[in-house]
């Protein structure tokens, strides 16, 4: 168990290896030499570079500015501990849930939500792979329908996890897919079903009667059904990120976020950001590109890796 944890928390680090060079380089030359009201200026800009924010990234400006007042230095170590500390702080702050747990014989029944491109379909092929690692039976459901594309790859994926999958053809009414996803489920002992959904956002409207269909019918199967409903974030895409949030957050009520691509961005300071803004945890990270790059999202892994005493 322990080799496990360390190797999440090595893998979180190394995702986030742009996004705390950017910061570091421009950290210790702003304190590197006496501060002023210029300084905060500054550090607030690279805070918000680094995709804190405005809100956040000034909570953050801030919180050091009457530190510093009370205590001043230009001690790298103890202006890192009080990031350090800001950091934990704000994670702590989201939305804490309980994730409904299946009935003795059903199986777990996952939504899982995104816009297209935001690495939605590899993400349910790794959860796949985590649960897969925990010895649970996973079932997948090609749920957007309206792409053959996201079909044709997630049923690629199952076949490379040696998985099953419940698809239909092109056009065909998700809410359908998700019924006999779970029927099948039921059927076979299966102990996860993990569902896919259209993620176009050009019609709010058009988004939110499809997701609360799909949700109604899987109530009909399992009545507590979805046990959670998870959002794929692009952690590349920045602040847009947080838009798409809100407008899915709307549609159906969110429990947390995987966020996808960690490793390929440099602005890692999203995960503050969603955590300021929207409350809404992070459960996962994508750090990797292969089925196994998944990780459980560690707060203190996450303030270690950007404001760690080696920065």
């Amino acid at each position: 168990m322990f080799n496990f944890l360390k190797s999440g928390y090595e893998k979180i680090k190394n995702a986030l290896g742009k996004t705390r060079s950017a910061l570091s380089q421009r950290i210790k030359a702003l304190f590197g030499k006496p501060w002023n009201e210029e300084t905060f200026d500054q550090l607030e800009q690279i805070l918000f570079e680094a995709d804190l924010g405005t809100q956040c990234a000034s909570s953050f400006v801030d919180h050091l500015r009457s530190r510093l007042r009370t205590k001043p230095t230009n001690d790298m170590q103890e202006i890192l501990k009080i990031f350090h500390e800001k950091t934990l702080e704000i994670l702590s702050s989201g939305r804490s849930f309980e994730p409904k747990s299946p009935k003795a014989g059903d199986p777990l029944v996952i939504l899982i939500v995104g816009v297209n491109g935001s690495g939605k379909t590899t993400s349910i092929a790794k959860l796949a792979k985590r649960f897969q690692k925990e010895g649970k039976k996973v079932l997948l459901a090609a749920g957007d329908t309206f792409r053959a594309a996201a079909i044709e790859q997630l049923a690629t994926w199952a076949e490379r996890l040696h998985l099953d999958v419940v698809k239909s053809k092109p056009g065909s009414d998700p809410s359908a897919v998700a019924f006999d996803a779970l029927t099948a489920a039921k059927a076979r002992g299966i102990d996860v079903v993990l569902i896919d959904t259209a993620g176009r956002l050009q019609n709010k409207t058009d988004l939110m009667k499809e997701l609360e269909k799909v949700r109604r019918v899987l109530s009909k199967v399992i009545p507590e059904a979805p046990h959670e409903t998870l959002l794929v974030l692009d952690a590349t895409t920045g602040q847009n990120a947080i838009d798409q949030a809100k407008v899915f957050n709307e549609a159906t009520p969110l429990n947390g976020i995987i966020l996808a691509k960690l490793d390929g961005s440099a602005k890692g300071g999203i995960v503050l950001s969603i955590y300021e803004q929207l409350g809404i945890p992070v459960r996962y990270v994508g750090t990797g590109e292969t089925a196994d790059d998944m990780d459980v999202f560690d707060p203190e892994a996450y303030a270690d890796s950007l404001f760690g005493s080696e920065i």
